[in-house]
């Protein structure tokens, strides 16, 4: 079973036993994820030895980027909820037609982050609270904002693959585009060999470079005709019925997500009055805490397949089965690295950062944030349960009123308020997600999800 699901499987995911198909999607999806989430490591891992100054380069570019991201994944939660209702109803020229509208709307959004990333990148990171020497690296911001299409279409092909249960196909463009990442990354920032010495700016030659062959990657396995996704030259056109259904559906799962990169750049910019000792360290253990939380999002990906092509089916009690499971899996888990960050915080920190202020700020974020992980697993679950069934309203207004109603607010209180600094700013997150969750949890046994049609 391993070897099918890190190979590619044919299985049908409406029939036979769940839990092994839970296994076959989950763990490819758990592998891409923490791909993905090696792009960020590995870039920080080596310009912090430029200094605290580069490494909030790394951290302030990030925080504009998650909005760049929550754009992408937005789009490609419709795309996977559309792929997976088609491939469950066996509609596979359905499925190929979203395919390609999903791809049109990621370079009209992708073409737009350029223009704007490239002109205007030294602004952007002065409205973010960087100092005169974090602007002077305004070009690593430049390049990642203006290399914006590889980010789009790395998310939205890989939702197709997923939504269409080849998990695995997914997990291998994110092998291959960090593979060059990781070997491109400290020759471009060190001058290794014939490379140029280019600082923090190599970072993102390295990143754009990675991200960029595994986009090509993709398109060549989508014209390929081997996999259950099939694009021919007589879907490479616009197709306005389906290009309007996608948006509609995707202009709430983007309003979604730019609901939580929005209040994450709001927590930035409470932190980033600290100084950059505190954005450093912040931003490695954010660093972190995505390397251990996207491979819950794998498995809360896997759910949302399994949500989508089960109703195609027609079968909402094996969606909702699958969804608690999930949920099961995922719980345990968390409590594994909520225990690592609660006891062992600062051999963790250690490896990214020596720097006495940096390093116990980070800490101290690991510790307070590991309070949490427990509830946002269910969280995230029933969120891309949501999500798979094509409702993304639903998870919006939750996001909506916890991260800005309660979190935002809250942080600044705590924060500057009441002078807890950035320890205060960190306790607003774990608040805010027991109230996610528990929301959700009520929503969900409602189960209007289960009759959602798109």
């Amino acid at each position: 079973m391993l070897k099918e699901a890190l190979f590619g499987t044919h299985q049908d995911f409406t029939e036979g036993d769940l839990r092994r198909g839970i296994v076959l999607l989950a763990i490819p999806m758990i592998l891409e994820m923490a791909m993905e989430s090696l792009f960020g490591i590995v870039d920080v891992f080596f310009v912090s030895r430029l200094g605290a100054d580069a490494v909030a380069t790394v951290g302030l570019t990030e925080s504009l980027l998650t909005i760049v991201f929550g754009v992408a994944i937005g789009l490609s939660i419709s795309t996977t909820a559309f792929v997976a209702r088609r491939i469950g109803e066996k509609d596979p020229e359905g499925a190929s037609e979203t395919a390609v509208q999903s791809i049109v709307l990621g370079l009209v959004f992708s073409a737009v982050v350029a223009a704007i990333g490239i002109s205007q990148a030294p602004a952007l990171l002065s409205l973010m609270g960087a100092s005169p020497a974090i602007q002077a690296n305004a070009r690593y911001t430049q390049l990642m904002l203006g290399g914006s299409a590889a980010i789009f279409l790395l998310f939205l092909i890989n939702a197709i693959f997923r939504g269409a249960g080849d998990a695995s196909l997914a997990m291998r463009t994110l092998w291959i585009a960090n593979g060059i990442n990781i070997i491109l990354d400290p020759c471009l920032i060190n001058g290794w060999g014939p490379f140029p010495r280019l600082g923090v700016f190599g970072a993102s030659v390295a990143t754009t470079t990675g991200r960029s062959i595994g986009v090509l990657f993709q398109l060549w396995q989508l014209y390929s005709g081997k996999h259950r996704v099939v694009v021919r030259p007589r879907h490479v056109r616009v197709n306005l019925p389906v290009l309007w259904r996608l948006l509609k559906v995707s202009i709430t799962g983007i309003l979604q997500f730019l609901v939580v990169t929005c209040s994450y750049l709001g927590l930035v910019r409470i932190v980033s009055v600290f100084g950059s000792t505190a954005i450093a360290g912040y931003t490695i253990a954010f660093r972190m805490i995505i390397f251990t939380i996207l491979p819950a999002w794998g498995l809360s990906n896997a759910a949302a397949t399994l949500v989508g092509q089960n109703l195609g089916a027609r079968k909402p009690q094996r969606a909702e089965q699958a969804v608690y499971r999930t949920g099961f899996y995922t719980m345990v888990y968390m409590l594994f690295v909520s225990g690592a960050f609660l006891f062992f915080p600062a051999p963790l920190v250690s490896i990214f950062s020596s720097e006495p202020g940096v390093a116990r700020t980070a800490v101290t974020c690991l510790s307070i944030l590991s309070f949490g992980y427990v509830a946002y697993a269910w969280g995230m679950i029933f969120t891309q349960a949501f999500n798979g069934a094509g409702d993304t309203l639903t998870p919006t207004l939750i996001n909506l009123f916890a991260f800005w109603i309660v979190q935002i607010p809250v942080a600044y209180v705590l924060a500057i308020h009441y002078s807890y600094g950035p320890s205060g700013a960190f306790a607003a997150i774990p608040i805010a997600d027991a109230i996610f969750t528990l929301i959700a949890f009520v929503l969900f046994r409602r189960g209007a999800w289960k009759a959602q049609k798109i």
